[in-house]
């Protein structure tokens, strides 16, 4: 498989995220901060992981299952015929009209971030599956944006959406960025047209086979496996940490649908709610959303234009964030070298941390809001 063998320099992935645009909110010098959370957690080594380390690999896990293997996403026990498909990655609208959602409890990792300036902010998610075609319905589908465009490669994940504005058209050009847009299936639901696009059954072999030069298994361009997970029998509690806080009540800053994540000891996972009710998926018997990994990322941006379409620097270094799992929770740094590496996340020993079995939820925070995430 294709390999790194550089890294870039912040100065240079910021000049390719702001090429051609007007308005930066992130002039700042890096080394200036905003402000800490509630929780005031303050990771003390803030240099950047050298290249040639590499982390102490988790311990192994003896089990072996005929037929399957461990899922890269998730550590799940899951078919083995599936070990080379790639995932797809499918632009969910998170607005509330939009609701209820499709499929996402089945889902591998959800990434939420700020979709817009406008609007108090609204999110959107970014919803990977693995196993995809194992999902009767997914989305509703909306439009994607550059910074999804951005992080999909580092998974080699085909991303599914329904349009965009004319900013993703230098990245959508990469040979390195799949996608499906506008292909799937209408579901009369009551609402208008913009809420009724879905993924059904058989919808992503077709789009597959009307794209007969993307593969449906990893290609050239897939970097290995992304995540480092520790031993199923053996959870990762954060306890060799001795600055692990208590983390049960999670409040995102996200202003327009105010999500929060509330511990369930029972399950070992976070429950996700939003606007104010729980996030249940209505294709899956009402499931509440849940997570065992909870990865929260700092972040600085872009706005590109009045409208309020913005972009990430997903691309960037010792960045600051948490873990969340287990009922606790763990300052950290995250770095991401260029579009097709992977992010990667440290604890304060600039180890890569090891996170538990189960789904993930990774939130974008821009750093202008940072200040309002609550973690207790």
């Amino acid at each position: 498989m294709r390999k790194k063998k550089y890294f870039l320099l912040l100065a240079l992935s910021a000049a390719m995220v702001l090429g051609g645009c007007k308005k930066d909110t992130a002039d700042a010098p890096e080394e200036t901060t905003s402000d800490e959370p509630v929780i005031q957690l303050v990771t003390d080594d803030n240099t950047e992981p050298a290249a040639e380390e590499v982390a102490e690999a988790p311990e192994e896990d003896d089990e072996v299952r005929e037929g399957m293997y461990r899922s890269e996403l998730t550590n799940e026990w899951i078919d083995e015929s599936l070990k080379d498909q790639r995932p797809i990655a499918v632009m969910v609208d998170n607005e509330k009209t939009a609701l209820d959602h499709y499929g996402l409890s089945q889902s591998d990792i959800v990434y939420e971030m700020t979709n817009s300036t406008a609007n108090d902010g609204v999110t959107r998610f970014m919803v990977l599956f693995k196993d995809y075609n194992s999902v009767k319905q997914i989305g509703s589908i909306r439009s994607v944006r550059p910074t999804n465009l951005q992080i999909i490669p580092e998974w080699n994940a085909v991303i599914c959406h329904d349009g965009g504005p004319f900013y993703i058209d230098d990245y959508l050009a990469k040979d390195y960025v799949e996608n499906f847009s506008g292909t799937f299936s209408r579901v009369n639901n009551g609402k208008s047209r913009e809420f009724t696009e879905y993924i059904l059954e058989g919808d992503v072999d077709k789009n597959f086979a009307s794209h007969s030069k993307y593969s449906k298994t990893y290609n050239d361009y897939y970097p290995g496996p992304h995540y480092q997970f520790t031993s199923a029998s053996k959870p990762n509690d954060l306890s060799q940490y001795s600055d692990a806080k208590s983390a049960t009540h999670i409040q995102m800053p996200y202003k327009h649908n105010k999500p929060y994540l509330d511990y369930d000891a029972a399950s070992g996972t976070y429950l996700y709610s939003e606007y104010g009710i729980k996030h249940v998926d209505a294709g899956n018997n009402n499931e509440q959303l849940s997570f065992k990994n909870l990865l929260i990322q700092n972040c600085r941006y872009v706005q590109f234009d009045s409208n309020g379409y913005m972009m990430f620097h997903s691309i960037d270094f010792n960045r600051d964030g948490y873990y969340i799992t287990e009922g606790k929770v763990i300052p950290i740094t995250w770095s991401k070298e260029d579009e097709l590496t992977p992010t990667r996340y440290y604890d304060k020993d600039g180890d890569e941390i090891v996170l538990n079995t189960g789904r993930t939820y990774v939130a974008l925070v821009p750093d202008d809001i940072w200040k309002g995430l609550t973690i207790e």
